[in-house]
């Protein structure tokens, strides 16, 4: 599987971007798919999470539940993450990430993921 992902910019605090994370690979909808973030000189941040199937159930870090809200389209095989409000705090490189699954687990650090976007910088200026 590989995952591409796209959207990140500049945007002023209080503004929105949409990330996108296209994977290959045939079996897209059996994956767990997350976003997560890292700021220069910090760790690896969850951000959200979505679980297979369609819509999947989400998942949200405590920084952006109420502001974010990540999605799936199966068929683009595609995830989404939808930024809203937009701190100065939100700054970081985003990546996309996929495991295989199974229906009840729930997957939210990055050891549990296998394979990972190349990262989208995200810049929210004050």
């Amino acid at each position: 599987v590989q995952l591409q992902a796209s959207g990140g910019g500049l945007v002023q605090a209080g503004g929105s971007l949409r990330l996108s994370c296209t994977a290959t690979g045939p079996t897209f909808s059996r994956y767990f798919m997350a976003w997560f973030r890292q700021a220069p000189g910090k760790e690896r941040e969850f951000v959200a999470a979505v679980s297979r199937g369609s819509p999947g159930s989400t998942y949200y870090g405590d920084s952006v539940k109420g502001r974010f809200a990540i999605s799936r389209d199966n068929d683009k095989k595609t995830a989404y993450l939808q930024m809203n409000s937009l701190k100065p705090e939100d700054t970081a490189v985003y990546y996309c990430a996929a495991r295989p699954s199974i229906i009840t687990a729930v997957y939210l650090t990055p050891e549990e993921y296998h394979y990972w976007g190349q990262g989208t910088q995200v810049t929210v200026s004050s």
